[in-house]
């Protein structure tokens, strides 16, 4: 899990307790834990909000906790490694058409 593994260690390196997380997000401790620990998912405006507690870069931040939604998915298929490429390739096509 890159995210959680992320912002638990970004929480460890600024002494932050998981309590004084939690009261930045404005929820339950216990909910906060669960976010760390990877029990479950945090929301995309709680990854934001985690990465101005944090004062870390958002992109980066959002990036791990999507890669982790995606590997979720995908993660225990076979063929994951087709289906990231089909995608890849779907994404490169969208970004040629939006920039013609």
């Amino acid at each position: 899990m890159l995210f959680t593994t992320q912002i638990k260690q970004l929480r460890e390196s600024r002494q932050m307790l998981q309590r004084q997380v939690s009261a930045a997000l404005d929820i339950d401790n216990a909910m906060y834990c669960k976010i760390e620990r990877g029990d479950r998912n945090a929301t995309r405006n709680q990854v934001i909000a985690l990465a101005r507690i944090f004062k870390t870069d958002e992109k980066e931040l959002l990036t791990l906790w999507l890669a982790d939604k995606v590997y979720e998915v995908v993660g225990g298929e076979d063929n994951a490694d087709n289906v990231l490429n089909i995608v890849a390739e779907n994404m490169m096509e969208y970004k040629l058409t939006i920039k013609k």
